[in-house]
């Protein structure tokens, strides 16, 4: 009977009539709109202008739209890729019109082309080491995963495995009467944790002053997070058809990244 499940069945957002405000927008908005605040806070702490704050949020939003777009369907749907190229990279599709926002998003496109967008921006706005803004913009970034997956669990989407028992969270929306993991909320907490960490490592600590090292961390232990949360997902598809292991995705794409973090943490040991 399930009695000791979560019917999951909420509204998508706040109907105007003739505009729907979508909470996983709100989410996306409030996820932008604290790491500035935080972002902010860290250049005022280091003497920083913050009329460079400006350019960064625009690099890092058009970054992480681009990113996250083209990376769903490089890494989940090349084919489409391929195939309409401007859809990829329009909120709308053609022959017919429709619009259709920014459907289907992958957060290792979006890690990738906001490391890429950083590169520029430290070159040509901030005037200051590549890493120092690395360091410093991945601990707002993590809680963004924050709020970005409580959106997918507003939308139903991202779903966990069945559970086959009384727990877990049906979602009456998709049209299901049985418990799914909420693997949205697992990986929701466990960048809170990633959050906290960072956020205690650059104020409490001096490990800021170790280029390169909060950036290493947040490579480790976000995407282990990830990692980790992925053996209770649904499949997705893409890139695991390549290859014959047990490992989805969203694992394969991490992988090269904590190796990456791990090279980061360890790298001043390597060159002594």
């Amino acid at each position: 009977m399930n009695i000791l499940a979560i019917k999951w069945d909420p509204s998508l957002g706040i109907d105007l009539g003739f505009f729907m405000i979508r909470y996983y927008s709100l989410m996306s908005v409030l996820g932008f709109g604290i790491g500035l605040f935080l972002m902010k806070k860290m250049f005022k702490n280091e003497n920083v202008s913050l009329e460079k704050l400006d350019p960064l949020l625009m690099y890092v939003v058009i970054a992480t739209i681009l990113g996250a777009r083209i990376g769903h369907f490089l890494f989940y749907d090349p084919q489409f890729l391929w195939q309409h190229p401007l859809e990829v990279i329009l909120p709308f599709k053609l022959n017919p019109f429709k619009f259709t926002g920014f459907q289907g998003l992958a957060s290792h496109g979006a890690a990738i082309a906001i490391i890429i967008a950083l590169y520029f921006y430290s070159k040509r706005e901030l005037k200051k080491p590549f890493l120092w803004i690395l360091d410093r913009l991945v601990i707002p970034v993590a809680l963004a995963g924050f709020f970005i997956r409580i959106g997918n669990l507003i939308n139903s989407e991202i779903i966990g495995k069945q559970t086959y028992s009384d727990f877990g969270f049906i979602f009456v929306q998709l049209g299901e009467d049985f418990p799914r993991f909420p693997t949205q909320l697992y990986e929701a907490f466990g960048y809170l944790a990633v959050f906290f960490l960072l956020f205690y490592m650059y104020w409490k600590t001096n490990k800021k002053e170790q280029a390169g090292y909060l950036f290493g961390l947040w490579l480790i232990t976000l995407w282990s997070v990830r990692f980790i949360v992925e053996f209770w997902k649904e499949s997705q598809g893409g890139i695991e058809t390549m290859f014959n292991i047990n490992l989805n995705t969203g694992q394969l794409l991490s992988i090269p990244l904590i190796l990456v973090g791990i090279w980061f943490i360890f790298k001043r040991r390597i060159e002594k």
